[in-house]
């Protein structure tokens, strides 16, 4: 992980995919992170072992709670916007 963005569009079928259950959205960027967050790191943390991002392949635009959320900028040096 490298920032932060937020959705900007409901999701539509993606562009070119062959496969009608894969779906795209549009997204607005927020903020950088202090440092990348990596998928091992990621990975490697057990409170986040139960996320989207660890438990599904192939996916780069989930929902999180807030739990999560603020553990990864916690690893990215990064304090949350309020």
């Amino acid at each position: 992980m490298v920032g932060v963005a937020t959705v900007k569009s409901a999701a539509y079928p993606e562009p070119g995919a062959q496969d009608p259950r894969w779906l795209a959205v549009d997204l607005a960027p927020l903020e950088p992170l202090a440092r990348p967050v990596s998928l091992a790191e990621i990975k490697a943390d057990r409170s986040l072992a139960r996320i989207k991002l660890v438990t599904h392949s192939r996916l780069s635009v989930m929902p999180i709670d807030v739990a999560a959320f603020e553990r990864i900028l916690s690893l990215a040096r990064t304090q949350p916007k309020r």
